[in-house]
């Protein structure tokens, strides 16, 4: 295969309209990426697109991943097997609604960090990762018999900074480490970012994010490009076709017309990829966060109002794509390899429970600093940390605060919760009550909601989680902190024989035997706010604030005989049981 960019897309010679759709395979369970991708196929896209997330493959410096639900390479090739272009992403920041953009939190650990920039720190940890990363991804590429077309240098960088020296250095270290495929940029459809964003005179190809107003922001980018000189065809990268949700916040919706529409419009002028095809889940704690004047973290789900929902069923929109598409080219539909069902598996009652105060030895070895740490000093990514130290004897104080706290926290007094700070009300007074005569233990569980992963803030302290100031006692700073690492990535090691007390955080415990196995969603109604785990697996955050009150659960995910979930909550805010349904429960 030969693929080469002039005043068209050219493969094999001929002129090539590139119809794709984001999948992304770190948002969808394995055993379901065929089915995925044979859907986007017989929606008559031609090519799959997706981001490869840094900290997704490096979650702790030096540590490579690319195996199970992080084999990249596994994803490209049942692309390939399916006769899909493929367009990969292996930015540093991807953006996408991800925790912290995909940049890993360990590289916070630095205080002088300076991320999407020239900091010579930086830079050499993209030339680590990318040594890497390209030992996978360079057998994909289309120059060494792969169905990698292009590669993109960075993300909305116009949307962030101008700095071409950086954009310069990134394109150098994806070539320095074997990237010999086009080369693009994707920034917004409007004059000042594509200046900013994009990287002149070096064969790199500059293509537009948009969701509406086609003729204006092609236009834009068609200026742009006759301004100076390029000769290549138009792209919209990221054609937006639904929205991402955050906390207590409606649904977003599209009109599936309304988006066809616009896709029709798009085809008329260039080429297009779809954004999302199909955008799946956030599982764990890899959820980003928005930044509205306060912290905003952005749902489990990252349905996206897409063509497929996130468990992956045809929407209206899937099959008004198809009419528009069916307009450019043939659609050569293939049979689909998996026979996908929903199973209602009911109730559910609580095996056992533990207060997490009662097992927290068992999850975390404590470590002491004279003063609170953030995590991201204790080499912790994501979860809670639970800060304790004694403040001494009996007494009353009329004022107590968390100081430069990131991003919400319950405090304990001899663990009887005294307040929950979180959003506009963190860093105001605490009233304490000190009723032991000698000792009286404060703890503050901080939970990492998600790190921001778009705008200014991905250069402020605040992604630096957990409590970074100390916690004053009147007017002065209280010193001798005992620190918790709390991930939950050791979720097997929690005690259930250990006690339980209601009205705190606490983990509870469901086993259950199933015959058939088929997709599922953990409803939550009546439940706080936490995380889930089935057989193992962090399925992510929920929160009883809405707009979802479940965790979907695909089938690959259960066992046939005896399955485990366990629940970690907050708030205790718990119902008596949960329900495995069929359907999701969502507030409308």
């Amino acid at each position: 295969m030969n693929f080469t960019i002039s005043k068209d897309f050219m493969l094999d010679g001929k002129p090539i309209k590139l119809i794709s759709g984001a999948l992304h395979y770190f948002r969808i369970c394995p055993l379901y990426w065929q089915d995925r991708l044979e859907k986007l196929k017989n929606m008559g896209c031609n090519c799959v697109e997706t981001y490869i997330p840094w900290n997704f493959h490096e979650p702790k410096e030096g540590q490579f991943e690319f195996e199970n639900e992080k084999d990249v390479a596994r994803f490209v090739h049942l692309a390939a097997d399916l006769g899909l272009l493929v367009i990969l992403r292996p930015t540093p920041y991807i953006c996408a609604e991800w925790e912290f953009g995909g940049l890993p939190a360990w590289l916070l650990k630095d205080d002088a960090m300076r991320v999407r920039s020239t900091y010579k720190p930086f830079l050499e940890k993209v030339d680590k990762y990318y040594e890497a990363l390209f030992k996978v991804i360079r057998p994909l590429l289309f120059t060494n018999g792969g169905p990698v077309i292009m590669c993109q240098i960075e993300n909305e960088y116009g949307s962030f900074g101008n700095d071409k020296k950086y954009l310069k250095a990134i394109k150098d270290l994806m070539i320095k480490h074997g990237c010999d495929v086009p080369l693009f940029t994707s920034d917004g459809g409007w004059k000042e970012v594509l200046d900013a964003g994009t990287l002149l005179n070096e064969e790199v190809l500059p293509t537009a994010n948009f969701g509406s107003r086609t003729d204006e922001q092609m236009g834009a980018l068609k200026t742009f490009m006759q301004d100076n000189n390029i000769e290549a065809p138009l792209m919209c990268m990221e054609f937006w076709i639904g929205w991402f949700n955050n906390w207590g916040s409606p649904i977003k919706k599209r009109d599936a017309s309304d988006a066809a529409y616009e896709l029709d419009n798009i085809l008329q002028m260039g080429s297009v990829n779809i954004y999302m095809f199909c955008g799946g889940t956030n599982y764990g704690f890899y959820n980003g966060c928005s930044y509205h004047g306060m912290i905003d973290p952005q749902t489990t789900s990252y349905d996206y109002d897409a063509p497929l929902t996130e468990w992956g069923m045809p929407s209206e929109k899937y099959y008004k794509f198809k009419e528009v598409i069916s307009k450019y080219r043939p659609i050569d539909e293939v049979k689909l390899s998996a026979n996908i069902s929903f199973i209602d598996y009911g109730d559910i009652r609580c095996t056992n429970a533990v207060s997490l105060f009662n097992t927290l030895h068992s999850l975390a070895k404590p470590i002491y600093n004279d003063h609170t740490l953030a995590m991201e000093k204790l080499d912790q990514n994501f979860g809670y940390i639970l800060y304790r130290a004694n403040v001494g004897k009996k007494r009353h104080l009329a004022k107590s605060k968390l100081v430069d706290c990131d991003d919400r926290a319950l405090v304990f007094v001899n663990q009887k919760l005294v307040a929950t700070q979180y959003r506009e009300n963190m860093g105001t007074n605490i009233e304490l009550d000190l009723p032991n005569e000698d000792n009286n233990i404060l703890d503050i569980l901080v939970e990492n909601v998600g790190r921001i992963n778009y705008g200014a803030s991905l250069v402020l302290g605040s992604m630096r989680k957990g409590l970074k100031g100390g916690y004053m006692l009147d007017l002065h700073f209280h010193t001798g902190w005992q620190h918790y690492c709390l991930e939950l990535d050791n979720i097997d090691d929690v005690d259930f024989d250990q006690k339980y007390e209601a009205n705190g955080p606490a983990f509870y415990e469901y086993k259950f035997n199933v015959d058939t196995i088929g997709d599922t969603f953990l409803n939550l109604d009546g439940f706080g706010k936490g995380c889930a785990f089935i057989n193992g697996k962090n399925i992510g955050r929920f929160y009883n604030e809405g707009p979802i009150n479940y965790l979907y659960i695909s089938a690959p995910l259960l066992h046939r005989g005896e399955n485990r979930i366990i629940i970690f909550e907050t708030e205790g805010i718990v119902n008596d049981h949960i329900s495995l349904n069929d359907k999701p429960l969502i507030k409308e």
